[in-house]
């Protein structure tokens, strides 16, 4: 086996253009291969996209690299391995943040000799370095060789959408919900970050109705956090369930915690040593955001879209009292029962 302190990912290396056009049509060809399913789906008004899609009680996306084909593509041919870590949330849950954690958690022995400036989390955008599992349906080559364990992915599929093999084969999954209201804020930007000119800017009104009928991507919200949250009773030593509220509020002793349950847990030394907060600084809302300024993550997403705030309650400069008392009577029957609070 290769030494992992040499193996180089996928994302360290400058894909060529054969390697895209491959991509993309391998893709073109998934995207086809599902189109006629979509017909016999209900449809509601997209927030970025024109639609959503309802399938087995959740919205999709349709048409691209996160949608209901790759989805389906996954479900038939992914392949989990034992030793994979997921990372599992709903889009605008702090899904950045924590991508930025587990991998500087889980690959901190790799990089420990290298000086600081040369830290993939300090040349590359979070989704970079901990990739999405969609688009590994059709890559031509894998983000990771057969030597590397384990392997990072993400996703924000539903959990009773996940392929069987991910389910099966025993692997960890963290997930990370976030309070309704944040998540809805953050939601609304970043839609409007990314609409384009046709459709015209969303208004904050629009968004609260369609979030609070459950319209969004891979919502309901409530419905995709409860998903998991049962699953993590079920196999509480596979799947560990966290809120951002409380990763902020003592994000070192969360870390730690995180650390444990991916099998790297820190030492007395490094402890000792500060690496614990070394971490959390690195992957901290304001250095993420200085590194991301410039650039784009991929055609038509620059970097910078996914640093606005990064704060808890920011939610109270948006929703008037009455959305706010809508919200908080919908989770409340949803969520009710279970230990979830923000």
């Amino acid at each position: 086996m290769s030494n992992p302190n040499t193996l180089r990912l996928s994302f360290e290396t400058q894909p060529s253009e054969e390697d895209h056009e491959y991509e993309k049509a391998h893709l073109a060809t998934i995207l086809d291969r599902y189109k006629d399913r979509l017909t016999t789906f209900p449809k509601e008004k997209g927030w970025v996209s024109e639609h959503l899609y309802m399938y087995q009680g959740f919205w999709h996306l349709s048409k691209g690299v996160f949608s209901f084909e790759t989805m389906m593509a996954l479900q038939e041919a992914f392949e989990a391995h034992p030793t994979d870590i997921y990372l599992a949330t709903l889009p605008k849950s702090g899904t950045t943040w924590m991508k930025a954690l587990m991998f500087a958690l889980v690959n901190r022995t790799r990089h420990e000799n290298h000086r600081p400036s040369t830290h993939p989390l300090l040349i590359f955008n979070p989704h970079k370095c901990l990739p999405f599992v969609e688009p590994e349906i059709y890559r031509k080559t894998p983000t990771y060789v057969d030597a590397h364990r384990p392997r990072l992915f993400a996703t924000h599929i539903p959990y009773t959408l996940l392929p069987r093999s991910i389910i099966d084969s025993g692997c960890r999954l963290v997930y990370m919900c976030r309070n309704p209201k944040d998540v809805l804020v953050s939601l609304f930007h970043f839609t409007n970050k990314l609409r384009d000119e046709s459709r015209g800017v969303m208004t904050f009104e629009e968004a609260f109705q369609m979030f609070s009928n459950g319209v969004m991507p891979y919502g309901p919200h409530w419905d995709h956090v409860k998903g998991y949250y049962n699953a993590g009773l079920e196999h509480p030593t596979r799947i560990l369930f966290l809120t951002y509220e409380n990763m902020e509020k003592d994000s070192v002793n969360n870390v730690k915690r995180l650390a444990e349950f991916l099998g790297c847990g820190f030492t007395e030394k490094e402890e000792a040593e500060g690496a614990v907060e070394e971490i959390v600084k690195m992957c901290g809302f304001e250095n993420l955001r200085e590194v991301n300024k410039h650039g784009d993550l991929r055609e038509g997403v620059p970097n910078h879209t996914f640093f606005r705030e990064g704060k808890v309650g920011d939610w109270s400069n948006h929703l008037t009292t009455e959305m706010s008392n809508i919200l908080d009577q919908i989770v409340k029957e949803k969520f009710q029962g279970l230990d979830i609070s923000f």
